[in-house]
């Protein structure tokens, strides 16, 4: 193997993640209320006077993390992560050190709290979403995407406010999140952006004091796997809202652990009119296409300011799961084949087993190269029905024969067992 092929080696334990392949996100805060998107204090400008009334009415009242739990695993999900504070800065999880949580809301409960429990009684892996941002925060400086950034002047807003108590306040709060939970498996900090912008410095590695930040979080949770976003490279390359076609690599050329972080629809938030929903077959072919490229899929839903997810949450959830049921084992354990596959084909590999995705399902043959001297036996995954098939030596092909009409399932799948 090319030395630029080994995977960057990561500070924590990504050998179960790089296994599991399929995540549930949940962006989940104040801004499920407005229901225009989890950016809605900035992208509308809202003043914090009106941003309060969604504190003021906040409460969840029909929350059962037991119910989004059992969507996440029937969907095939292995593990979540939770937006345990996103940028309007709002916590979801009994903290000491700000009035702006949860707690003194009319729900009055610890939600981070009860979504733990539920998630860990299903089995799955927990993770924390942190962000680096905070718009309620009064020691948070102005910077290009603070909703109060055209209305401020920017040295006069920025005199009394200290990002170094601001890093402290942070780095109080994650230690709550990682001591407070018990075993936490992932953390997800979001996110740095260093330009300037009409005079407004960006922000980086140096306003997080990101090594101190990171270095709480190994001594808390040794073995977690953290993610590049608060700009220090670490355990986990996350794109988002693209779909990779070739591994992930780092700017050495080394490959690396990597998660393509997906919407269902245009929003991360809760966006009650957005119509841009992708189909349960698109998503079912993101999260093919990210394992055949040696990625996880971590795939995003918002619930309700009342605490449910929405039918086309749960209908698309459902579909991806009854495609699961019969074909977890092409994602499980998967990762890039050995063998390039033809364009309306995707091939994951296990060891010796070969799955061949068909994106574009064809009339009775199916043609495939590469591997012809090594093929022991071909089988339809949903089923574990025989498929025959004929070699050509000289090509080092092999002609699938498959019935003219397309298995009842979203995406057929040959399992190929190698010799």
């Amino acid at each position: 193997m090319p030395e630029n092929d080994a995977i960057r080696q990561t500070p924590g334990n990504t050998e179960w993640f790089t296994h599991d392949r399929f995540g549930m996100f949940i962006h989940w805060g104040l801004y499920a209320m407005p229901a225009r998107h989890e950016w809605v204090k900035t992208n509308e400008q809202i003043s914090e006077e009106k941003y309060d009334k969604y504190f003021k009415y906040f409460n969840p009242d029909l929350y059962d993390p037991r119910e989004w739990a059992r969507y996440a695993k029937e969907a095939g999900m292995k593990y979540v992560v939770l937006t345990a504070r996103h940028h309007e800065g709002f916590c979801l999880f009994d903290t000491k050190y700000t009035d702006y949580s949860v707690m003194h809301t009319p729900y009055g409960k610890d939600l981070v709290r009860e979504f733990v429990d539920a998630f860990r009684a299903e089995g799955l892996h927990i993770g924390f979403y942190y962000s680096l941002l905070d718009w309620h925060h009064p020691d948070y400086t102005l910077d290009r995407f603070h909703p109060r950034r055209d209305t401020e002047d920017i040295d006069e807003f920025n005199e009394l406010r200290s990002m170094k108590k601001y890093a402290e306040y942070m780095r109080n709060q994650v230690t709550e999140l990682l001591t407070n939970y018990g075993k936490i498996d992932i953390m997800w900090f979001d996110f740095s952006f260093r330009d300037e912008y009409r005079g407004m410095k960006g922000k980086g590695r140096d306003d997080w004091e990101a090594e101190k930040l990171i270095a709480i979080v190994r001594k808390l949770q040794p073995d977690i796997i953290i993610d590049n976003r608060a700009d220090i490279e670490q355990d986990l390359w996350t794109p988002e809202q693209v779909q990779p076609t070739e591994w992930v690599r780092d700017d050495n050329g080394r490959r690396v652990v990597w998660e393509a972080c997906q919407t269902f629809s245009g929003s991360w938030g809760y966006h009650r009119d957005e119509q841009t929903w992708k189909s349960p077959e698109l998503l079912i072919r993101m999260l093919i296409n990210t394992v055949s490229c040696g990625g996880n899929l971590l795939l995003n839903v918002g619930p309700t300011s009342r605490g449910y997810f929405d039918s086309r949450a749960v209908n698309t959830l459902t579909e991806i799961g009854r495609w699961m049921k019969y074909h977890a084992r092409s994602i499980y354990g998967c990762t890039q084949a050995d063998y390039e596959a033809p364009g309306d084909v995707r091939y994951t590999q296990n060891g010796r087993r070969l799955y061949a995705h068909i994106f574009a399902y064809p009339f009775r043959t199916l043609v495939l190269k590469g591997f012809a001297d090594r093929i022991d036996y071909a089988q339809f995954l949903h089923d574990g029905s025989e498929i025959l098939y004929d070699i050509d030596e000289k090509e080092n092909a092999v002609t699938f024969h498959l019935p003219v009409i397309k298995p009842d399932v979203t995406v057929p799948v040959i399992e190929i067992m190698l010799k």
